[in-house]
């Protein structure tokens, strides 16, 4: 497998491991991190969403619609956990 960092390039295998590691992380953080922008922001509303909705938009106009699409195409983070648990769990 090759590794975009070199490990000849200066940085540790340590150091790729722990890049990596922090990576996953972040990619999990971000499919929740998007649903509660939208909780927070359908109960508390805010100026940004008065910006993104017109008077007479549609249902899918604003910004929680546009924070829940955005928590749904970073679920892929959890799918991919969820599917490794279930392998290993066998």
């Amino acid at each position: 497998m090759t590794s975009p960092v070199s490990v000849s390039a200066g940085v540790s295998r340590d150091g790729v491991v722990a890049a990596r590691h922090i990576a996953r992380w972040l990619g999990l953080a971000a499919a929740p991190t998007f649903a509660i922008m939208a909780l927070l922001t359908a109960v508390l509303g805010g100026p940004a969403d008065m910006l993104c909705s017109g008077e007479h938009g549609s249902l899918l106009s604003g910004m929680v619609p546009m924070y829940l699409l955005m928590s749904a195409f970073h679920s892929t983070a959890w799918l991919k956990l969820i599917a490794e648990r279930r392998v290993v769990g066998r």
